[in-house]
């Protein structure tokens, strides 16, 4: 299954990823010994048998170029070049080939490189073939500055994953998407925020929080490949339970449970948020690598945390408890409260209104609220028959929003004038729908996960309904749609 997925914006990765940088032997079993470590090493036989060559075949191919420069004579067909064959031949002296202490070049570097049985043999293809994959493999790991990528948090066969992939559109309307890396995470992934804020301080890098089943959030750098530590673990257990009815130890500011939701504030670059079924939402100081604030004003977890865009002192929080706060960072004070109709499953600021918000509720519901009036709700609709998991504004189109469900179903939504209507709704086949994201590149491109864990994306320009409402909106044509569906299921 795909509980999140999260766009990285264009530009940000480095053209080809480096790959870290191997453990000692020590840190590797310490790794081994703390679960960490699952990937299972690729086996090196093959290259080795690439790389060696067979001498007895090789010997007995060069006893016959001789015998054949030899013939050529006897026939009358000697020439100097014929006799200087022969003799080059001879001069290897193949009776005592197996004394030769170092290794021996078959032929010489002038007309003997004529006789080589095969290519196979020839060291001169042998390096051509070997630039060729080399070449292949740079371009394989190249990250171009006009490719997709998306984050993809998987759970598969007991195997967490964070996934990069790589999404790739072609001028003829082709696309394409495949795994370019991913990093075996330790427990369940729940949550992602894509950051660019370096832990370490100095310039501005590709990293993703992840938050978990556990109490810890990992910070990944996603420009380095093979890599198995994060550069930062904030929270945390900090020593194993040893004695069974023992307590956990936790880290200095740490959470006590899982961590359902994450937000990064993109004005205040070192800030995370994150809301955790302890039933409190902490802020994070990653350039200092701790929690700075503990906010415990919600009675049950909290399911989702969300910055407001205009004013970065301002998060909304939601939870279980049937109430969105939200929170003046400034003075640590709740600044307005709203009470919901169902526990809150996710929240966002819509992108051209910085006084609306959308929330979205497990009953099926979605309720749109304005952050200076705490009252009732602008608009409630009923979108869905099911919980209503995950909701996304389109960065280019005033009003337009895509909702996702646990009924396997994905809608698209003109709510102008507080007035939503549908415009398309689809069954992508991503099973139940658990997480979706509009790109900020391509504002209507659309990235879907659900519990069949296939990451799918859907151009929703391709909806006759959206083009017509919000087609003025895309700088583009509309491309062909990369999930057709004619008979959704039921």
């Amino acid at each position: 299954m795909i509980s999140a997925v999260s766009w990285v914006p264009k530009g940000s990765s480095k053209y080809v990823p480096e790959v870290a940088e191997q453990l000692s032997k020590e840190e590797m079993e310490e790794l081994g010994r703390t679960g960490a470590l699952n990937r299972s090493g690729d086996s090196e036989d093959e290259e080795q048998d690439e790389e060696e060559m067979d001498v007895d075949t090789s010997k007995d191919e060069v006893l016959k170029a001789m015998a054949t420069a030899e013939a050529l004579n006897k026939e009358g067909k000697s020439s100097s070049s014929l006799l200087d064959i022969s003799q080059s031949l001879r001069d290897l002296d193949m009776d005592h080939y197996d004394d030769e202490d170092d290794g021996i070049e078959l032929f010489s570097s002038g007309l003997g490189d004529l006789y080589y049985p095969s290519n196979d043999m020839d060291p001169h293809l042998k390096k051509e073939e070997n630039d060729e994959e080399d070449e292949e493999e740079m371009e394989d790991l190249t990250i171009k500055p006009t490719d997709s990528v998306i984050l993809c948090a998987r759970n598969e066969d007991e195997v967490n994953l964070l996934e990069v992939c790589i999404f790739e559109e072609s001028e003829d309307g082709e696309t394409n998407m495949y795994v370019h890396h991913d990093v075996i995470l330790p427990a369940f992934p729940l949550a992602l925020a894509w950051m660019d804020c370096r832990p370490q301080g100095g310039e501005k890098g590709n990293f993703v929080a992840v938050g978990m089943m556990d109490p810890a959030i990992e910070i990944w750098d996603l420009d380095l490949i093979d890599e198995v530590q994060p550069v930062l673990t904030l929270g945390g257990v900090s020593k194993k339970k040893k004695q069974k009815g023992k307590k956990k130890k936790y880290k200095k500011g740490s959470h006590r449970g899982s961590v359902l939701g994450l937000a990064w504030n993109k004005e205040v670059r070192n800030v995370i948020a994150s809301a955790s079924e302890d039933k409190t939402v902490k802020i994070w100081d990653v350039a200092q690598e701790k929690c700075v604030v503990t906010l415990e004003h919600h009675t049950d977890k909290v399911q989702s945390v969300a910055w407001s865009r205009s004013s970065p002192e301002l998060l909304l929080t939601g939870s279980f408890d049937k109430f969105v706060a939200l929170m003046d960072m400034k003075s640590n004070n709740e600044s307005a409260r709203w009470q919901v109709e169902a526990d809150v499953e996710n929240l966002v600021w819509d992108p051209h209104n910085e006084h609306a918000f959308i929330v979205s509720l497990e009953n099926g519901t979605v309720q749109c609220f304005d952050k200076r009036a705490a009252s009732k709700p602008t608009f409630t609709l009923h979108a869905h028959e099911k919980a209503v998991c995950s909701v996304s504004f389109c960065p280019s189109a005033p009003n337009f929003l895509a909702t996702g469900s646990m009924d396997k179903m994905v809608k698209l939504w003109d709510i102008s004038n507080n007035q939503p209507s549908c415009v398309a709704a689809q069954n992508i086949k991503a099973g139940a729908i658990f997480t979706i994201s509009f790109s900020d590149d391509n504002p209507f491109l659309l990235a879907i996960g659900g519990s069949k864990g296939k990451l799918q994306v859907w151009d929703t320009l391709t909806e006759q309904g959206v083009a017509n409402k919000f087609g003025k909106y895309s700088n583009s044509k509309p491309k062909i749609d990369l999930n057709p569906n004619p008979n959704p299921e039921p």
